[in-house]
């Protein structure tokens, strides 16, 4: 039995998907994006409450905002000034695997 090759626009659909099953996978990833669903957070804030080191919260964010998972935006404090407060854009995931097909079911933050 001779296998068909994807076509170029199922391999970037698939790499996507694999990118935000990794994300949603991963332990740090998946503690910030549902540390984020009620009330955005900064950087800091998110290091000091789930007890990452910053430089894994600032690669993490940086994955989940390129994924669209997580939002960002300036917000001003009074303390330290201009910060990226980061928000989660879901609040659940499904996995679904059938056959070698995975789809990834998000539900909307609202």
């Amino acid at each position: 039995m001779v296998k068909k090759r994807p076509s170029l626009p199922q391999l970037k659909k698939y790499d996507v998907t694999q990118k935000v099953i990794a994300a949603l996978t991963n332990v740090e990833s998946r503690a910030i994006l549902f540390a984020t669903i009620k009330k955005g957070r900064s950087a800091t804030d998110l290091s000091q409450k789930l007890q990452i080191p910053l430089s894994t919260v600032y690669k993490k964010v940086s994955e989940l905002v390129e994924l669209a998972l997580l939002s960002e935006h300036a917000s001003f404090r009074d303390d330290v000034g201009k910060v990226k407060v980061y928000t989660s854009r879901i609040r659940a995931a499904e996995i679904h695997i059938k056959k070698l097909e995975p789809r990834v079911v998000l539900i909307p933050n609202k």
